[in-house]
Parts: C-alpha cells; structure tokens; sequence
C-alpha cells in the first residue's frame, strides 16, 4: 500500500530530526532546520507533528525501539538470570556508547512544564524496566510485582548513572577503560545482596 504525502513528510521529518540530533545533540534542534533538511515548508511541521516536542518525543521512540531489540537480543543469548542482568548492562553501555547523542535525548528532553508526556511514550520506556523485571523475577520469585518493578527501576536508575556519568566525563565518572568492570562488579555486588 502507498504511503500517503502526510506519511512521507512525517518520515521525512522524523529522518531529518533525528539526522540532527544524532549529529549535533538535542540542544541544537531547531525547527527551521529539520523543514529544510526535510525539503518542507516550517508550517509542515506543525502539520505533521503538532509541534517540535512530538518530533522529538517520535525521535526518542524510534531509539527506544532501536535500545529495547538490542537489549533483548543481548539477554536471549543467556541462560542465567544474573547473566541475563549482566548482558542487558553491558549492552546498554554499548548503546549508549555507540548512539551517545540520540540516547542522550532519551534523559535530556522535557515536555513543557504544561504539557503531559504522552502515555504511549511512558509506555516505551517501561519495556526497558520491564527486560530487566524478568530476571530479577527468576533470581528472587518471592517477591512481588511492586517490588520487583521498585528494584528493576533502582538497577536501572544504578546502571543509568554510572553509564551516563561515566560517558559523559563528569568528575565522578569511570574512565572508559574501568567503567565495564566497576559496572559489572556493582551489579553482582547487588544482586548477591
């Protein structure tokens, strides 16, 4: 079935934007720049995506998308639990890592102080807790669903700080040649309590 010009220029827009997100950060987008590389007029965009905010919360969906197939890759090819959490921190590093400026929109964008994160958007980024809810349920099956998503939500709050720290090259961060092993040594020291 043909894609409609509305379809086209949402894509158009969507490959612009991220284009330049991933080449000069979110703090650079502008909408002029994302119409002209979308080959649109400014107006279009408003059409197609209401405003610069959807564009980018549309961004971060496709990235999300991108991060979650790769972290389930990365804990299918593991047996263990505790093998599982490890792959799923160390793929995340690597994201990170390889996406740094479109993965750094995922924390960086805000909604208008007005204006709800749209529950379809919350949604994608509770597929990320959720990969790690599965095996914290097999290493700890007493639990129950609130306090595995507490504990999901604390390992990834754990692992989203070293990650981000550390790439980031803040004054507390790991060097880039000990932040695998200290991220992998603080999730065994946890998980064995």
């Amino acid at each position: 079935m043909a894609k409609t010009k509305r379809e086209i220029l949402k894509e158009n827009l969507l490959n612009a934007a991220e284009s330049r997100i991933e080449s000069d950060g979110l703090a650079a987008l502008r909408a002029r720049d994302v119409t002209k590389d979308a080959g649109c007029a400014l107006g279009s965009l408003y059409n197609a995506y209401e405003d610069l905010d959807l564009l980018i919360l549309a961004v971060n969906a496709r990235t999300l998308g991108r991060l979650h197939a790769t972290l389930q890759e990365a804990a299918a090819a593991r047996q263990k639990p505790e093998d599982k959490l490890l792959a799923l921190a160390m793929s995340y590093l690597d994201f990170a890592a390889d996406n740094l400026t479109l993965w750094a929109a995922l924390f960086d964008h805000r909604m208008p102080s007005n204006v709800p994160v749209p529950q379809w958007h919350l949604d994608n980024h509770t597929q990320l807790i959720g990969e790690i809810i599965g095996p914290l349920a097999q290493l700890y099956p007493d639990l129950d669903e609130a306090t595995l998503t507490l504990r999901a939500r604390t390992v990834f709050a754990a692992t989203q700080g070293i990650v981000r720290l550390s790439l980031e090259g803040r004054f507390v961060a790991l060097d880039p040649d000990s932040v695998r092993a200290e991220l992998s040594a603080f999730l065994r020291q946890y998980l064995n309590g």
